[in-house]
């Protein structure tokens, strides 16, 4: 065989591994719009790569002008994002959170079950045992939550400090919390799934507890004022740590060190997104959930419209986006 045959062989041979790669690659560089900017330079890297083998090796060939060109139209429109921080922080909420959900999907379907099943199993252990609640919460709090009922004040709890700083202490514990339950996704999702479970008997048992005393309606009221937002985040957030979990134990066709850190990535974007929503959520409590002589209709508009907002933003518009644009492909 030639040396000539030899070259033409290697090239076809390189196109044939990473046509895909470089269509898809050209659906990005067509459709910037969809394309978050650490998938952009994650792809650049892989052109530029390439676009340096193929001059080395086919320097006079299509091939390497049609990834010259393509890495070039890819560099200016990093570099233009890049020059548009104002935009890009209008696209991270509007674009890139719902692309992550949806790449999530599967991963936040997991946490809402976890959750749930979690919730339940709370919720029948307090039916069955009326102490069950002392060994979740404590006799400290318990006991307090019962001398607030027969005073009357079934939700004074949410009295005990100023309105400022118990927004603020809030706020960050879920934070916090919400960074935890992620972070242990390094654990693979069992770990993220054993602190979901926690906070789901948790909240199972504590809602049934004001039950069996007499006020579900009036505690559902008070507790999902805030706790749509705040529970949703951190089903998300739990999203985000099995995102997290899978990428190490299911690499799939990549190095399990590249995929961990997609998953990282991929995370990491979603935490950040569940901020403002437990800032939200800890506002309401700190300033409204106190305020149990608010009309019922007025408290009960804030849950559905709160759930409402969830549902829209996590679910219904990355499905509507993204989900129907591979349905039509």
């Amino acid at each position: 065989m030639t040396g000539c045959s030899k070259f033409k062989v290697k090239e076809v041979t390189f196109i044939r591994q990473n046509i895909e790669k470089w269509r898809d690659i050209q659906l990005i560089v067509e459709d910037a719009i969809d394309a978050s900017p650490d998938h952009q330079a994650d792809a650049y890297i892989d052109l530029t790569s390439d676009l340096a083998f193929a001059q080395t090796h086919f320097p006079q060939s299509r091939i390497t002008l049609y990834l010259n060109g393509l890495a070039s139209a890819l560099h200016n429109m990093i570099y233009r994002n890049k020059r548009e921080p104002i935009s890009r922080l209008w696209t991270f909420w509007t674009q890139e959170i719902p692309k992550t959900m949806y790449e999530a999907r599967g991963a936040l379907l997991t946490s809402f079950i976890v959750f749930a099943v979690s919730v339940i199993i709370g919720a029948i252990s307090q039916l069955n045992d009326g102490e069950f609640s002392r060994l979740i919460l404590g006799d400290d709090y318990v006991d307090m939550t019962l001398k607030n009922i027969a005073n009357g004040e079934p939700m004074a709890v949410y009295n005990l400090g100023g309105e400022t700083s118990m927004f603020l202490q809030i706020t960050m514990n879920n934070v916090w919390v919400s960074f935890i339950v992620f972070v242990m996704g390094i654990f693979t999702p069992f770990g993220t799934g054993y602190y979901l479970f926690q906070n789901g008997v948790m909240l199972g048992s504590f809602q049934t507890f004001f039950f069996m005393e007499g006020l579900g309606f009036e505690s559902m009221l008070a507790i999902w004022l805030h706790g749509t937002l705040e529970i949703s985040a951190i089903i998300v957030a739990g999203a985000a740590g099995i995102s997290l979990g899978n990428g190490w134990l299911f690499p799939g066709t990549y190095s399990r060190i590249k995929s961990f850190m997609m998953g990282a990535r991929r995370g990491l974007k979603i935490i950040v997104g569940t901020v403002p929503i437990f800032i939200t959520a800890g506002f309401i409590e700190g300033f409204a959930t106190r305020h149990t002589e608010w009309p019922d209709a007025l408290r009960l508009m804030v849950i559905l419209l709160s759930l409402a907002f969830v549902i829209t933003y996590y679910i219904i518009i990355p499905y509507y986006r993204y989900g129907r644009k591979e349905t039509k492909s």
